[in-house]
């Protein structure tokens, strides 16, 4: 088994390259099994065979001044309790995680989060295998740069 040598803080910056996300601000949850993403105006699409899901992303934290339209393909539907303790059924993509250079796929639920503290949250499964957390710290990695 390889050994795990990217260590993260309870929140980290990272990238979703795949979705056009250069950066956004993510909370680190081991409590959540699934990652969760932010992501509005959802809408489900075919090209021929294929199963899409079409939706917009506001990575800025209280803020819907920037707007990136993502398309992914749609990997299923998955029944997820919220913070809230309602259940709720929720697309799932599989797409590419940045952190601090490594990068690796992730599975995500997309979500309505406008009222949590984090447009995107990095559950244990997406976490298991890449990196280790440090609770007692934050962005242990560093921001991401962006780039034009």
């Amino acid at each position: 088994m390889k050994r795990v040598e990217l260590i993260v803080g309870w929140r980290e910056w990272l990238r979703l390259p795949d979705l056009g996300v250069s950066q956004i601000k993510a909370k680190v949850d081991t409590g959540a099994r699934t990652s969760a993403l932010h992501a509005e105006n959802v809408r489900f699409v075919r090209r021929g065979e294929r199963r899409l899901v079409r939706f917009t992303i506001h990575p800025q934290q209280r803020s819907k001044r920037f707007a990136i339209e993502a398309i992914a393909p749609l990997v299923g539907e998955r029944r997820v309790k919220s913070s809230s303790g309602a259940l709720e059924t929720r697309p799932v993509i599989v797409t590419r995680v940045n952190v601090g250079g490594v990068e690796w796929p992730i599975e995500i639920t997309l979500t309505q989060r406008d009222f949590m503290g984090f447009r995107m949250l990095l559950g244990r499964e997406a976490l298991r295998r890449y990196a280790i957390v440090d609770p007692g710290r934050s962005f242990v990695t560093r921001k991401v740069s962006r780039k034009k």
